[in-house]
């Protein structure tokens, strides 16, 4: 077949169009064409035009037909032969397996890797410390509707993970040289995905679909002879030491310390494999890995807050005279800001998960803590567009003191094995707990989330009453003032990027419009760090994989990494 890009059409085009812009690329007739198929559309909206921009492939019927139009168009821009897509598992179970692989967490990096073990034959055991995802869904709308959080089923913990509560992206900018995103794609449409996630530059899926996509994957890794453990705690990883092998490992992971949640009862479970898929909030997991001495390493992250406004003033910004056209949906929208001078010179301020016609989430796992973010469903069709502005941060912002890590973490990490410097590895979830604290108690304590309107917020002037934009946050919203809710260089950098962003798309530093505090979780603030054959550093057998090690940016990259480790696996296992 043969490929072609930049295909731009009008708005209200029809299939004809396509077909007849293909031809004429190419310089063909229409009856010489045996198929054409849409690989990706996307919109060009710089003019006031808006234009649809499709890539497509194009078979022939005549195969020395359509190798003598490529050899003739091999120097043509946008026109190439069509690249090999298809995935190819590079190994398959042997008969017998002394050990089945585990995977520890359920969220798209465990799952993608038990999917593609359980593909070739390994059988893998999931352990995954939340519920299964409709009794986890239960558990999430009670903190929502009850302000009642169980820490073990909430948004952040619980099959599907977090990704099932936000808005379904499966867009990433990572490198894919072999196609790895189309093979999350291909399974989530398997598993009951609107097919349309395969055309479309910026898919997503909404947490009402991805409920029972994820239960159908779910099923089918228990087909293929996987098993998945819901409310199974690992508390301890069991490590012997070995000679320093060809990676310079000098441990060896045996086995797992497993606390079952509902009979409170622990085991032992032999592996020499594990995926350590655990999201960025398994922060106890986080600190017994440490205290073990797998190789770990503070890294940036960002914070912030949410931003909500009317979806109809993004839309009009974004598509102009086209904004409400059927064949667009919501507009989203990505900002981007580098102060330059003042308290915050330096530093970036962007948006983050933006969520069109979504809403405000709580998201916290934690009692006593606050933690916003973003969901949208399929639709896209609540009143509000909502976004995280964040601020980059790195390990130099992070606290040192003895005080704030024992507040943090109490006696779980020892004293001394802390560097009297901000590179600690759990510094950066240290800030994140004393900023998730700070915004429970200016919320009232009642899990509602302090807020502030952005006129307010830029003048420095508490919220007393909403206008014209009404959040969508429950439990709820308590208005005040915000500037004591981040760090001050942080609450500098935001004010010094809104009117910035307003400029570049009208009415986004509305007076009205609001914003919601605090924005903590956009990644992880730690890297366990791997070799190149994606284990541990030091822990032969330990595979940090997905977003809690730092490997993923989100579901697509998260389903990816999934695949490359689960690969990894595989061809250790079989040698």
């Amino acid at each position: 077949m043969i490929r072609l890009t930049e295909l731009k059409l009008s708005l209200d085009h029809s299939p004809q169009d396509l077909r007849a812009k293909a031809c004429k690329t190419l310089g063909v007739a229409v009856e010489d064409i045996a198929s054409l198929q849409v690989v990706k559309r996307s919109y060009d909206a710089r003019k006031a035009d808006l234009l649809v921009v499709y890539i497509v492939d194009v078979a022939f019927a005549d195969a020395p037909f359509e190798q003598a139009l490529l050899a003739r168009l091999h120097a043509t821009p946008h026109i190439a032969l069509t690249p090999d897509t298809a995935y190819r598992a590079p190994v398959q179970a042997p008969a017998v397996l002394a050990l089945r692989p585990v995977v520890v967490g359920f969220g798209p990096c465990g799952i993608f890797a038990a999917l593609m073990l359980a593909q070739m034959g390994f059988k893998p055991i999931v352990l995954e410390r939340g519920k299964p995802v409709r009794e986890r869904t239960r558990d999430t709308w009670s903190l929502w509707r009850k302000n009642q959080l169980n820490p073990e089923s909430n948004v952040q913990f619980g099959e599907g993970g977090a990704g099932t509560f936000s808005d379904g992206k499966l867009w990433s900018q990572i490198k894919d040289p072999r196609h790895l995103g189309r093979k999350v794609m291909q399974e989530f449409v398997k598993a009951g995905a609107p097919e349309d996630i395969l055309i479309e530059s910026h898919p997503h899926i909404g947490t009402f679909k991805l409920v029972k996509v994820v239960e159908n994957m779910r099923a089918q890794i228990i087909a293929l002879g996987g098993e998945i453990r819901f409310g199974q705690r690992v508390t301890d990883v069991l490590l012997e030491e070995t000679s320093a092998d060809a990676q310079g490992h000098t441990r060896q992971i045996r086995a797992l310390t497993v606390l079952d949640v509902a009979t409170h009862t622990p085991y032992e479970l032999r592996a020499d494999h594990v995926v350590m898929a655990l999201g960025h909030s398994a922060r106890d997991t986080f600190a017994m890995l440490y205290r073990r001495g797998v190789f770990m390493q503070a890294k940036p992250f960002s914070i912030g807050f949410r931003i909500e406004h009317p979806q109809r003033l993004i839309d009009r910004a974004r598509w102009g005279r086209h904004a409400g056209h059927p064949l667009l949906g919501a507009a989203e929208y990505k900002l981007v800001h580098h102060v330059e001078k003042g308290l915050s010179a330096g530093r970036s301020v962007y948006s983050f998960c933006m969520c069109p016609g979504g809403t405000v989430v709580a998201a916290t796992s934690e009692v006593g803590r606050v933690v916003t973010n973003g969901m949208s469903q399929y639709s896209r069709n609540e009143r509000n567009a909502n976004a995280g502005i964040v601020v980059g941060i790195d390990p130099r912002d992070y606290p040192t003191d003895a005080a704030s890590f024992h507040a943090a973490f109490g006696d779980v990490v020892d004293a001394q094995r802390r560097p009297a410097d901000a590179s600690h590895p759990l510094a950066g979830i240290v800030l994140q707990r004393q900023l998730e604290a700070s915004a429970y108690t200016l919320g009232g304590s009642t899990y509602e989330a302090p807020g502030q309107l952005v006129g307010d917020f830029l003048a420095d002037t508490a919220s007393t009453a909403f206008g014209e934009v009404l959040p969508s946050y429950k439990p709820g919203v308590k208005l005040g003032s915000l500037r004591t809710a981040l760090p001050d260089y942080a609450i500098a950098a935001i004010r010094d990027a809104l009117p910035v962003f307003g400029k570049k798309i009208k009415g986004f530093d509305l007076p009205d419009a609001v914003l919601t505090g605090v924005e903590t979780r956009t990644s992880s603030p730690l890297k366990i760090t791997r070799g190149e054959d994606l284990q541990s550093l030091n822990v032969a057998g330990l595979y940090p994989a997905g977003e809690g090690a730092s490997y993923a940016g989100g579901i697509l990259s998260a389903g990816v990494d999934g695949i490359r480790v689960a690969e990894a696996v595989a061809r250790a296992v079989t040698g």
